[in-house]
């Protein structure tokens, strides 16, 4: 597929040679120039910020500033170079910068870093604090243009790695984009052939209210879908009730389906719906179904097939009306044969099975669901991380992910806390979970038949 080939261009290029490279640039340059400080810069995917990728002084740290308020912003969205010689007196992101570092900006010099193949901005670079108070000039001005000419044909195969590693990620869905998928059910991402067929049946059972059953192993999305389900087939307002029948109590079990009355048992001290009323002109999604109470199972049944029920204490005779959708992580089947799940129930419970496929046999889909959770993650934490390393890449798509697609959200949470703005998540963000599970899995492949 084209994102694998992508993948595949992206680790033949030779990275640590260029990064190499850029480090010796900006490492030579304090000292050949007589300056304090040497940093280059690049624009953020989004435009906004500028973020520094190499710099002298940083201890590490990656400085984002924005486009509008900084120099090498101006710089790389103007395309000209400015010599300031009296930062003291001037506004800017600069003075903010100088506060959390304590680093004291007295001028600068800083000149746009042209693409070698056309006359594109890709960065900026930027030398800060003449020595002995001295101030920059043109010739300063000059040398430093030539050097950025030379530092464009290391910094711009790096830059070229970046945009491979994120078009792997999202090109394939951007040429899907008008597929009938993407454009009714945007929420769930799917990218893998399995996955697409998964969605198509969901389209079709969405259209009218016949029960389904949804299965697959934890972590898959079995509620997320079953909320697709609902939305599509309700116009308006509709309930969607969702029980996980695993953590209901055996003795309040039938309290919680049918409801109670005022005094009906022991601390009801007042009346309450039950999940069959609050699902009524609208869906109940009951999570991990195999796990009900096989003596609730019948009385389940007949509520059923007789679309009423009375709350506990109760003789007055409710109708219920909804859509039904199940999820479980066990085959239902096996249950019946092993006496654990009533067969009458379970050809009254769907109409329609939908099984979700774990992420393992979806492995199209690691990518763009790394990248979405990415988005989403940099947004809740208030991060502005920049995306994965080719080699976090290489071991999300080699990964088993047991815990399918909610651990892979864990780990890309972990990543992003773990990872300074403006970076990349690299291996070292990853968990031991993950690292010893890619080990084990590769030493099996090794071992004997």
């Amino acid at each position: 597929m084209l994102r694998q080939r992508l993948l595949e261009i992206s680790n033949r290029l030779t990275i640590d040679r260029y990064e190499g490279a850029v480090e010796f640039y900006v490492n030579m340059l304090p000292v050949s120039r007589g300056v304090e400080r040497c940093t280059v810069f690049i624009l953020d995917r989004q435009g906004e910020n500028v973020c520094s990728i190499f710099g002298t002084g940083l201890g590490g740290q990656h400085i984002v500033a924005p486009v509008k308020d900084s120099i090498a912003g101006r710089v790389i969205e103007q395309g000209n170079s400015i010599i300031e010689n009296s930062l003291a007196g001037m506004k800017g992101f600069h003075l903010e910068s100088d506060e959390k570092t304590g680093f004291s900006s007295r001028n600068v010099l800083c000149v746009p870093i042209r693409s070698i193949v056309s006359d594109h901005i890709i960065g900026a670079i930027q030398l800060l604090n003449k020595a002995d108070n001295q101030s920059f000039d043109e010739l300063d001005l000059e040398a430093l243009e030539k050097i950025s000419e030379g530092l464009s044909s290391s910094l711009e195969p790096l830059l070229l790695n970046k945009e491979i590693v994120a078009m792997a990620a999202s090109v394939e869905k951007e040429m899907d984009s008008l597929h009938s998928a993407r454009e009714l059910l945007p929420q769930f991402i799917a990218e893998s052939k399995v996955m697409e067929k998964t969605l198509e049946l969901v389209m079709l059972v969405a259209k009218t209210p016949v029960n389904v059953l949804i299965s697959g192993e934890n972590g898959t999305g079995k509620e997320l879908l079953a909320r697709m389900i609902h939305g599509k087939i309700k116009e308006g307002v509709s309930p969607f009730v969702a029980v996980n029948c695993a953590s209901i109590p055996e003795n309040l079990a039938e309290s919680e389906f049918f409801g109670h009355s005022q005094g009906a048992f022991t601390g009801a001290d007042h009346s309450r719906k039950g999940r069959f009323e609050e699902a009524h002109g609208g869906s109940l999604f009951l999570d991990e179904i195999g796990e009900m109470d096989y003596g609730l199972q019948a009385k389940f049944l007949r509520a059923l097939e007789q679309g009423e029920g009375a709350r506990l204490g109760s003789n007055e005779v409710i109708g219920y009306d909804f859509r039904l959708i199940s999820a479980t992580n066990k085959k239902l089947a096996d249950e019946v044969k092993k006496g654990n799940f009533r067969e009458d129930l379970y050809f009254r419970l769907f109409s329609i099975e939908i099984a979700i496929p774990p992420l393992r046999d979806r492995q199209d889909d690691i990518l763009p669901l790394a990248m979405s959770f990415l988005k989403r993650t940099n947004k809740q934490f208030d991060k502005k991380v920049a995306g994965f390393s080719s080699e976090v890449l290489q071991i999300y798509e080699k990964y088993s992910w047991p815990g399918n697609v909610r651990q892979l959200l864990k780990e890309v949470e972990r990543g992003v806390v773990l990872t300074e703005d403006g970076a990349m998540i690299g291996a070292e963000a990853c968990s031991a979970e993950l690292l010893t599970g890619l080990t084990r899995k590769g030493s099996s492949k090794t071992g004997g038949q």
